[in-house]
């Protein structure tokens, strides 16, 4: 209302009042009166615009001098690169921004004093409270500044002390060692990073204090004071982890070494284990174990300093399952070793006593002397491939039984892991092996015995011989393979009913055979039967015709 109130009034420079002026008819006291105050009102008008130029010419200068001095520095430059997480902060401006901000400070302070010399308060009011609130606000901006500045000091040479201190201890080259490889990030420049950062987190609080910035403030000071309130438990779990890392490393060296110095490898490259790679060597493998039984426990205690029970109740309670099974594992894994060694000695046993009873040539006495002489010749894949090794009956009837120790070894190291269903799964395997051994056994009796029945029946020395021992041989591994299947247990229904239809096949084969073929023989054999019946018959009835037309005599007295 009293902007309203200053633009419908005149000016007091002006003179009279309103109704003065209406109510004026002597029209040469009013041009007195006019040129009166235009003579007073023109020196003012005058001065205001000396003022004006005066600070025209004051932020000129002003703006020329702050860009001569930032093109003379480099710091400008420095602070856009910062600011812009660029490397080509020189592309900005700065000196050219900064000029002109000078320059229209000042020239609002020279409108200001040119209103102000005019009378025009109503006017240069709201542009004097702007700058007022602006020079107000100076000295906090220069405080905030000043602690930004103090920040980066601090940090700058937190980072450069912290990256000169873990240089000498070559932690990126340990790192890269560890990996195999390059170290997929620099350590020492990545924690001198984070320090730098959290310094200036640190100090975000006390400059938006000194802004005056409540808004931000609170949620800024409440993620400090959680960051501050969880720092102490992060560095102590990291302190623990550090150290259970540097254990661990020492001793799975210790472990490594040792194996490898007792002659581990060897026995490793027993088992198909490389004695030359340290990470497939029955010693580096026994190595990482350690390592990792050794990382297992630190975890758990790191995780539990961290106090984040959304993050450390599941992972704590996995890791402990993984400990509770380690021991099942090593007993698992233990009774495996001594089934295997076991079955090792089975199976050299079974092969020595079965090649001295002379089971080798049981191929050729089961009429398999094709299957002996390519069992016995060894084969290769390839031309480039290395020449596989020949295997006798009695090496496969010993990789047999070593086949059978290693499963009951298997089930004995599942069920000293716990886990029934596969406990199941492997005494299922075992009874279908077993199946099949009885299936196979079963097969080569009968494969003994159709050969033995053709050697019987062609040594007979018949015309037919060869004929009917070759249908004897193949009736009998019919029927030996259908007992074979019934045993192995593959879908016996499907094995009786097909045995049976082929068994009635043959049997209608052979009727109809004999039928069809000897149908004029069996005619001729019929009619040769019913004439010698009819003559049998006729012969009894002329007889019995004979006796009773001969006359009775009288006995003698």
């Amino acid at each position: 209302m009293t902007h309203i109130r200053y633009l419908t009034s005149m000016p007091d420079w002006l003179g009279a009042d309103r109704g003065e002026l209406l109510a004026q008819t002597n029209f040469s006291s009013f041009f007195n009166n006019l040129g009166s105050t235009l003579g007073e009102a023109i020196p003012r008008l005058i001065g205001a615009i000396v003022i004006l130029v005066a600070f025209w010419l004051g932020a000129l200068l002003a703006a020329t001098l702050v860009k001569g001095l930032l093109d003379r520095t480099n710091l400008d430059n420095k602070i856009a690169r910062w600011l812009s997480g660029s490397q080509q902060g020189a592309d900005y401006p700065i000196e050219q921004w900064a000029s002109q901000i000078v320059f229209w400070i000042i020239l609002l302070f020279g409108l200001v004093a040119f209103l102000n010399a005019l009378g025009l308060q109503f006017v240069s009011g709201p542009i004097g409270s702007f700058l007022e609130t602006i020079f107000e606000y100076l000295p906090k901006v220069g405080g905030a500044l000043l602690l930004l500045g103090l920040a980066w000091v601090l940090a700058t040479l937190a980072k450069t002390l912290l990256i000169r201190l873990l240089a000498p201890l070559r932690l990126d080259d340990r790192l890269a060692a560890e990996s195999g490889g390059e170290s997929p990030f620099v350590l020492s420049e990545t924690l001198g990073n984070a320090v730098y950062w959290f310094i200036f987190l640190f100090f975000l609080t006390p400059i938006l204090d000194t802004l005056e910035l409540e808004g931000p403030l609170g949620p800024v000071q409440n993620l400090l004071d959680q960051i501050l309130s969880a720092l102490p438990r992060v560095l102590e779990a990291l302190i623990i982890g550090a150290i259970g890392w540097f254990v661990a490393r020492i001793v799975r060296g210790i472990v490594t070494n040792l194996l490898s110095a007792t002659g581990a490898d060897r026995l490793g490259s027993r088992f198909g284990l490389s004695s030359i790679d340290r990470n497939t060597s029955l010693s580096g493998i026994a190595g990482t174990i350690v390592y990792v039984l050794v990382l297992i426990p630190t975890a758990i205690a790191a995780l539990n300093a961290l106090q984040i029970e959304a993050i450390s109740e599941p992972a704590i309670a996995m890791l402990e399952q993984v400990l509770e099974y380690i021991p099942r594992l090593f007993a698992a894994s233990a009774i495996l070793a001594v089934f295997y060694v076991i079955g090792r000695f089975v199976s050299d046993f079974v092969t020595s006593i079965l090649t001295s009873l002379g089971f080798n040539s049981l191929p050729s006495v089961l009429g398999l002397s094709s299957l002996s002489e390519t069992s016995a010749r060894p084969t290769a894949l390839d031309e480039d491939t290395t020449t596989l090794q020949s295997r006798t009956p009695s090496e496969f009837v010993g990789i047999i039984a070593w086949v059978g120790v290693i499963l009951l070894g298997l089930i004995a190291a599942v069920e000293a892991l716990q886990f029934e269903a596969l406990s199941v799964i492997v005494s299922g395997l075992l009874v279908i092996l077993g199946r099949i051994l009885v299936g196979l056994t079963v097969f080569a009796i009968g494969l003994y015995l159709a050969n033995f029945a053709y050697s019987l029946i062609a040594s007979s020395g018949s015309s037919q011989s060869q004929l009917l021992g070759q249908a004897t041989r193949v009736t009998i591994i019919i029927f030996v393979a259908a007992m074979a299947l019934q045993s192995i247990g593959v879908a016996p229904d499907i094995v009786n009913l097909a045995f049976g239809l082929l068994l009635g096949a043959i049997a209608v084969a052979i009727a109809l055979a004999f039928g069809l073929g000897g149908r004029d023989i069996a005619a001729e054999q019929t009619r040769i039967f019913l004439a010698s019946f009819k003559q049998k018959t006729g012969t009894r009835s002329t007889g019995k015709s004979a006796q009773r037309q001969a006359p009775r005599s009288t006995p003698e007295i």
